[in-house]
């Protein structure tokens, strides 16, 4: 029983100090791979600032520099591209963005905040530098926002006086002047928008609501193919591939023209920029917005023939013939119905035929008689292209 317990005691011995031994040897390793960690992430976040780095100097045009600055942070991190977040700043000393974007959530509020703690008084905008010239800060706001009001005019250009609002904070609040975006709807739709409900303000009200665009024109493109006539040797017949555009051009002030030809666009577009062009074969009437109760909005439009062009059709023959000939009997007016829709990125710019006829009057009996068309794939929908020579130059203001 003596030799055991002395067994025991040895062994016991024996055991504490691999026990201690093997604990170190954890500790170690543990610190070991610590170590190793923090050195792996601060590698990281130097590799990524230089890549960060990089990205900013290739912004700014500095190739040079940027590809340096690549090949610096590959070497620390060859992987570093899929490791990086895009979305953090470079600068350490940037602030939060989510507070930022809490802090500026009214932007309008914003920039009137920040104006009137600039002076006890509200300016429009400040020199960045003294000049002995006078500077447009130095205008009345009235005579500031009737500047503004040329420059949408009258004929609605209020992209014009969205990239205003981008020259400083004063012109961002001149531009959203709910009066000038009043202006605006009423000259779109007239009486029917005196109710701001359900939009929160006007200019919301003109971007969102359904409205035909007044910056370009509608084009529509018509192809097909015909069978011609039998070759004298009966051989062979002939086939021939037509084309043709539709353009429609609408005014603020409810005017409109209608072409058909089979010119380009890049010769038809520029000649309708003024509603008295000398375009042959034009019509123009008038068109009016209806909105049903399935949300879904129509344009109607009745289009003619200019008086002026039927009387110098009368002079022309009056020349080869002794008597003036007696004025037409008939009048022929073209009514057509169009859906406004919105595809792509674009609001607002494609019109589905819906319905299109042709109205005769006899003068003598006051008589009309109403032709309707079948609409087939002759009727191909129009698509709006944005013009930039209709809106470069103002004749009047809002």
């Amino acid at each position: 029983m003596v030799e055991l317990n002395v067994f025991r005691a040895q062994w016991m011995s024996e055991l504490k100090p691999n026990s201690a031994s093997n604990g170190g040897n954890r500790g170690l390793s543990s610190r070991a791979a610590d170590m190793k960690r923090k050195q792996e992430l601060a590698r990281e976040e130097k590799a990524r600032e230089l890549f960060l780095k990089a990205v900013e100097e290739e912004e700014n045009g500095a190739v040079y520099e940027a590809i340096k600055y690549y090949r610096r942070a590959m070497q620390i991190v060859p992987d570093i591209e899929f490791k990086i977040n895009y979305s953090r700043s470079p600068d350490p000393d940037g602030g939060n963005e989510n507070d930022m974007d809490g802090e500026i959530e009214d932007l309008l509020a914003y920039f009137h905040q920040q104006l009137t703690l600039q002076d006890n008084s509200l300016k429009i905008c400040v020199p960045e530098v003294d000049m002995a010239q006078m500077h447009i800060s130095a205008l009345p706001p009235e005579v500031l926002m009737y500047i503004f009001r040329w420059v949408v005019s009258r004929d609605l250009d209020l992209r014009a006086l969205e990239q205003l609002s981008l020259v400083c904070r004063g012109f961002y609040i001149c531009a959203r002047d709910p009066e000038i975006w009043r202006s605006a709807c009423l000259r779109a739709w007239g009486r029917s928008c005196t109710k701001l409900v359900p939009f929160n303000s006007w200019r919301e009200m003109f971007l969102e609501r359904p409205r035909v665009r007044f910056d370009g024109v509608y084009i529509s493109k018509t192809t097909y193919i015909r069978q011609g006539e039998e070759s004298l040797d009966g051989f062979y017949r002939a086939w021939h591939q037509v084309e043709y555009y539709r353009y429609l051009r609408f005014f603020p002030d409810g005017q409109v023209m209608m072409l058909t030809t089979p010119e380009d666009p890049l010769v038809t577009v520029p000649r309708l920029r003024s509603r008295n062009t000398r375009v042959e074969s034009i019509m123009c009437g008038h068109y009016r917005l209806s909105q049903d109760t399935d949300n879904q909005t129509k344009v109607f439009v009745v289009v003619s023939k200019r008086k002026e062009e039927k009387v110098a059709e009368y002079q022309r023959i009056s020349r080869f013939c002794r008597r003036i000939p007696a004025a037409p009997e008939t009048e022929h007016s073209f009514h057509v119905g169009l859906q406004l829709s919105s595809g792509g990125r674009q609001s607002f710019n494609k019109l589905n035929w819906i319905h299109h006829s042709c109205h005769i009057t006899y003068r003598s009996t006051g008589e009309t008689v109403v032709t309707a068309f079948d609409l087939d794939q002759m009727y191909a929908s129009f698509y709006f292209a944005r013009v930039k020579s209709y809106t470069a130059f103002s004749e009047r203001p809002l």
